[in-house]
């Protein structure tokens, strides 16, 4: 490190004795997030991850030091987007993505951003009265139409499609009724914890999903080995009670007679005389 800077050395061998603490390191965004907001947002996660700011070439010297103990950890300079900054934490990587998922706002669409999802006005009444806006609306293909006074939208219109960029026209419109359809806040590009890293496409999932996934993945498990017959502790009783009903209609089927079949078995011949009875026309008497 001769060509670094006496004070950058310092920075460094800083910055790694605090990742040291931290078992989970993560890459985040901070572009488009404006200074107060992020003030907000540590503030309110300080229990749970410590953000810190510092260059990307003093990170790069950091990983590259700490690659020795903690291998892999690397391939964060991979997920050097944006605005990047570290966030160290000893919480999950995804209970991490979720408390920062959580802590966004709202906010006005500006011209040349990208659409996060189909933008919708829906249909209904709108604050302006008659004039030049139903020209504008009419530009962007929604229909409209005056009822007391004021311009009504006639049917759901879509004015940007999901990723495509937003135009003047439809930011202006947007915002004059008061429509916010992006989100501020810091986006994860990246989390390494053990060896691995998780990239936003894995930890942004919405918990709810990942429990219904994980429910659907047990349960085709357990359905596997049900059908395999291959003993878990999770299905061992399943598997006996299976194998008894099993073995019941085996039994009562060739009429083997047991304490536990007898009964079934009469009732069985019974159903079969009154069957044939009903098939010769045997009457009783």
């Amino acid at each position: 490190m001769a060509h670094v800077s006496k004070r950058k050395q310092e920075t460094v061998a800083m910055l790694e004795k605090t990742i040291k603490s931290y078992p989970v390191v993560g890459i985040v965004n901070l572009q488009s997030v404006p200074a107060s907001q992020l003030a907000k947002i540590r503030e309110k996660l300080r229990d749970h991850m410590l953000l810190v700011m510092t260059k990307k070439n003093l990170m790069k010297i950091v990983f590259s030091k700490l690659e020795s103990e903690r291998k892999g950890i690397s391939k964060l300079l991979d997920c050097f987007q944006g605005m990047p900054s570290l966030i160290l934490s000893k919480e999950s990587p995804f209970k991490i993505a979720n408390l920062l998922a959580k802590n966004k706002t709202s906010a006005p669409a500006k011209e040349g951003q990208h659409a996060p999802h189909d933008l919708i006005i829906s249909a209904g009444p709108t604050p302006f009265t008659p004039g030049p806006v139903i020209g504008e609306l009419g530009m962007l293909g929604i229909k409209s139409g005056v009822e007391n006074g004021k311009i009504v939208i006639k049917t759901d219109a879509k004015v940007a499609k999901a990723g495509e960029k937003i135009n003047a026209k439809v930011a202006s419109l947007l915002a004059r009724l008061g429509i916010q359809p992006m989100e501020i806040g810091i986006k994860v590009n990246g989390i390494y914890e053990n060896g691995e890293i998780y990239k936003r496409e894995i930890l942004d999932v919405d918990p709810a999903e990942y429990l219904s996934r994980l429910q659907h993945a047990y349960s085709g498990a357990l359905g596997l080995t049900m059908e395999i017959g291959y003993v878990t502790k999770d299905n061992i009783k399943l598997l006996l009670a299976k194998a008894q009903r099993q073995a019941m209609g085996i039994a009562i089927e060739g009429n083997i007679v047991t304490k536990d079949t007898l009964s079934l078995i009469l009732g069985k011949a019974d159903i079969q005389s009154k069957t044939l009875k009903d098939k010769i026309g045997f009457t009783e008497g």
